[in-house]
C-alpha cells in the first residue's frame, strides 16, 4: 500500500511537472509565431519601420516577462495569465498595424 502511494505521489508530481512544461512550450512557440508575422510585415513592406521597432521592442518585454516568470522553475497561473495578456495585446498591435494602410516605400 505503501509502494502504491509513493508511486502516485510520484505520478502527480511528473504531470504536474511536465504540465508546465508544455505550457512554457506554447508560450514560445506563440512568440516564435508573433516575431514571424513582425518579420513577414516588415519584409512585404506592411509594417513602417516605426511600426516594427515597437512591435519587436513589445516582443523582447514579453521575452524578459517570461524569463522572470520562469527565474524559480516554476510557472504560476498569475504568471501564465499576465503572460497570455501580454502575447494578446501583443498579436492585437501586430495585427492593427499591419492592416493601417500605411506602407514602407
Amino acid at each position: 500500500m505503501r509502494k502504491l502511494t509513493k508511486m502516485a505521489v510520484t505520478v502527480g508530481m511528473v504531470s504536474l511537472v511536465g504540465a508546465g512544461s508544455a505550457w512554457a512550450g506554447k508560450v514560445a512557440d506563440r512568440q516564435w509565431r508573433q516575431a514571424e508575422r513582425i518579420h513577414q510585415g516588415v519584409y512585404s513592406g506592411e509594417l513602417t519601420r516605426a511600426e516594427a521597432h515597437k512591435l519587436i521592442r513589445q516582443q523582447r518585454h514579453i521575452r524578459q516577462l517570461r524569463a522572470r516568470a520562469w527565474s524559480d522553475g516554476r510557472l504560476t497561473a498569475r504568471e501564465r495569465k499576465i503572460i497570455v495578456y501580454r502575447q494578446d495585446r501583443a498579436s492585437h498591435l501586430i495585427y492593427r498595424f499591419k492592416h493601417n494602410h500605411r506602407v514602407r516605400w
